[in-house]
């Protein structure tokens, strides 16, 4: 009988806002010719909150950090069930309630096709009744990633599985494991954001499909806010994926709108008053040991890679489609220009 590890990572006071819906749902899924186990792991961890998930989940695996690294708890998470001998991983958030199906239909999805590595669960928004949160994620070519389908009505538009142009939501997608083994585990550089991105982005390039499942249903209880640190880690960890997956023609193909993109999201920042945040993100290139790791994941992936940067292309849209930093200036000028330059360059990557 095949295993399951299950994956969600506690974060300071998570457990005692989220974990009581989360936990009681988790226990009701009805699941065939599969094991399960929960693995949470406690990042920033403390006694009280030991003691708290000890007490309400007794039968989680708990693993302890200090750090609050997102991306290495995932990466330590993993590593523990790729030692109890799981054959596939799930990950998923604590601020959801899970459908009573949501696992099995997550694993009859991705067992039975080899090239099928990734799948997402359909995510609803929670509380707001019938509302869609992510039916599989969009990616630009500039690195940003935002959810298809985000704030529509359900009326069964999604209702076929199909393949994901983009990337899986870390929210809830499960991996094989043969795609950890091939591609490597999570890349513990980009702490928090953009991880699905990043892991989404390497899996692609190493062959495997990424599906979306319709039948397996979460309520994620979904809050859009933009914190400071929230900003750093978004425009950083894009830089990075762009800079670590793309071939180096396309990054000099792009790279006009890349600093023109730059230059306007520094004077938003001026603005909007996170302007030593976006300093800040210089700071991080401008240091050695950044592009040292970079370098690193471009050598690793030229290893695995089996797909040409213009299929990914392909796949990448040129223009912001989330409607929650939507404004008159990105809506009737950047998103047309840089959407028609997009469409114009993908002529030209043949490799």
């Amino acid at each position: 009988m095949k295993k399951v590890g299950i994956i969600i990572v506690n974060y300071k006071d998570y457990a005692s806002r989220f974990l009581t819906d989360c936990i009681d749902s988790l226990r009701k899924q009805q699941v065939d010719s599969f094991t399960w186990q929960l693995y949470i792991v406690d990042n920033a961890s403390s006694e009280a909150s030991r003691a708290y998930l000890n007490k309400y989940t007794p039968e989680a695996k708990v693993i302890a950090r200090s750090d609050g690294n997102y991306s290495a708890a995932n990466k330590e998470g993993i590593e523990r069930i790729m030692k109890d001998g799981c054959d596939y991983f799930v990950i998923s958030n604590m601020d959801v309630e899970f459908d009573n199906n949501w696992l099995n239909e997550l694993l009859i999805a991705v067992d039975g096709d080899e090239k099928v590595g990734i799948a997402q669960s359909k995510i609803m928004l929670y509380g707001k009744e019938n509302t869609i949160n992510s039916v599989g994620n969009i990616m630009h070519f500039l690195g940003f990633g935002f959810t298809k389908g985000y704030n529509e009505k359900d009326s069964g538009q999604y209702n076929n599985a199909r393949e994901i142009r983009g990337y899986a939501s870390g929210c809830s997608m499960i991996i094989k494991r043969a795609v950890i083994e091939k591609i490597g585990n999570y890349d513990e550089e980009y702490y928090m954001y953009h991880d699905d991105v990043e892991l989404g982005w390497r899996a692609k390039l190493a062959g495997y499909k990424i599906i979306f499942v319709p039948k397996s249903v979460i309520f994620h209880k979904y809050e859009f806010s933009r914190s400071v640190r929230m900003l750093y880690y978004m425009e950083r960890n894009r830089y990075i994926a762009v800079f670590s997956f793309y071939k180096l023609p396309t990054i000099l193909l792009i790279l006009p709108l890349l600093i023109i993109m730059d230059l306007g999201m520094l004077a938003y920042s001026i603005v909007n008053g996170w302007f030593f945040i976006k300093l800040k993100v210089y700071g991080y290139f401008l240091q050695p040991k950044s592009w040292q790791h970079i370098l690193k994941v471009r050598k690793n992936v030229k290893k695995v890679r089996q797909v040409s940067d213009k299929v990914i292309a392909d796949n990448m849209v040129g223009q912001v489609e989330y409607q929650e930093i939507m404004n008159p200036i990105l809506k009737y000028i950047v998103n047309p220009v840089f959407n028609l330059y997009w469409r114009l360059i993908r002529l030209f990557i043949f490799w």
